[in-house]
């Protein structure tokens, strides 16, 4: 084990080479790029042994990933906001023939005006494709979870692509240290990628054609149900990683102080590592305030929102991105999934550093202290003006 100091992208350059995937597509944008970069490199001093493809577009990128997987290797690539966009088609095409592609996506804000900070609008735009979806809250966490999504995706009963996202700028370009394990042991952990499925000229099938609605409706329950088995599988593989490696981040949540708290609150990303510096000191004036980062989308942890609901009735959610037309989307969705299930359940919902927008502590402590003194409504759009 040993200690890199690095950015965000290189360091998730650096844990999908040790992934070791057999096909690589590349395609760059801001914040991105450097990602891609990183992978070029190793593949030129041959540290990484893979078809590493220059494409002409986002959408070409993931029909590359699409058409290696299907006969039978591990994929990689990466992308953000308007990239992601552009592979929109293809991502529901990945996750409707099941087929376990891992992709990082910086988050980026969509334009115009053009921006190139951190807005969770890019992905969470793709959060009904099918996809896994994971949020990192620092550079440790990126490089674990790439690793630990091919464990994820590629188990027999999930078998889903995963979506990786770190916040643009805030993680992408900024130099954390980070515990790297002996190649060796990675291999121990993910052993080489064994399809359950493949193209093969040899063994002809037919894959992906025209089908009637009845079979359409079985393709995609069944997906619903390898959503539903990652849950499992994501505690699982975050339990092993911790047990081999010693870093853990939660599993599909990570609960920070909150045994006792009379407020939690809901965050993703980089925006949850900061609130766990608000909670401490909000919690040194007296208040018993706790953090829920919600570190998996998709699958949405319902079950553990609805049992944190039970022990503390007020939670605060902070949303990097808009739903337009209703509020944030872990506001919106923390609602649905409390309703009738918790009947004293009090959500605030704060939109706040939409387009890049800085979100310190300080304005975390803020907004807990409009919800503890009643000033808070039911969605607020903290930090306007």
């Amino acid at each position: 084990m040993k200690v890199v100091i690095d950015t965000g992208n290189y360091i998730a350059a650096r844990a999908a080479m040790m992934a070791k995937p057999k096909v690589v597509a590349a395609y760059p944008i801001t914040p991105q790029t450097t990602i891609v970069e990183g992978i070029a490199k190793y593949v030129e001093n041959d540290e990484l042994d893979a078809e590493y493809i220059c494409v002409e577009s986002e959408h070409s990128a993931m029909s590359a990933c699409i058409g290696a997987a299907a006969t039978g290797v591990r994929t990689f690539t990466a992308t953000s906001s308007h990239g992601l966009l552009l592979m929109h088609e293809m991502l529901h095409w990945a996750a409707l023939a099941r087929l376990p592609i891992v992709m990082c996506n910086v988050n980026r804000a969509i334009g115009p005006g053009w921006n190139i900070w951190c807005d969770e609008n890019d992905s969470i735009a793709q959060r009904d494709t099918g996809w896994l979806q994971f949020y990192c809250s620092s550079n440790q966490e990126v490089f674990d979870t790439v690793i630990q999504a091919y464990k994820i995706v590629e188990n027999e009963k999930v078998l889903l692509p995963a979506m990786i996202n770190l916040g643009g700028f805030i993680l992408s370009h900024t130099s954390l240290p980070v515990r790297i394990p002996e190649q060796k042991e990675v291999d121990e952990f993910l052993p080489p990628y064994e399809p359950k499925w493949r193209l093969d000229v040899n063994h002809p099938i037919t894959h992906g054609n025209i089908i009637f609605p009845d079979d359409y409706y079985k393709i995609r329950y069944n997906m619903q149900l390898a959503q539903d088995n990652s849950r499992k599988i994501i505690k699982e593989v975050a339990r092993e990683w911790r047990e081999k490696f010693g870093t853990y981040h939660g599993d599909l949540v990570e609960e920070y102080r909150c045994d006792d708290a009379e407020l939690v609150i809901l965050a993703m990303g980089a925006i949850g590592a900061e609130a766990k510096v608000a909670v401490d000191k909000i919690r040194k004036n007296g208040l018993k305030v706790g953090l829920l980062r919600i570190r998996a989308f998709r699958p949405f942890p319902e079950e553990e929102i609805i049992g944190m609901a039970k022990k503390c009735n007020k939670l605060l959610v902070i949303d990097r991105n808009i739903s337009v037309g209703n509020e944030g989307a872990l506001a919106g969705e923390t609602r649905a999934c409390l309703k009738d299930r918790v009947e004293d359940a009090n959500v605030y919902g704060f939109i706040a550093g939409l387009g890049g927008k800085d979100v310190t502590y300080i304005d975390i402590e803020k907004m807990c202290k409009m919800v503890i003194d009643g000033k808070a409504g039911r969605v607020e759009w903290y930090g306007l003006g």
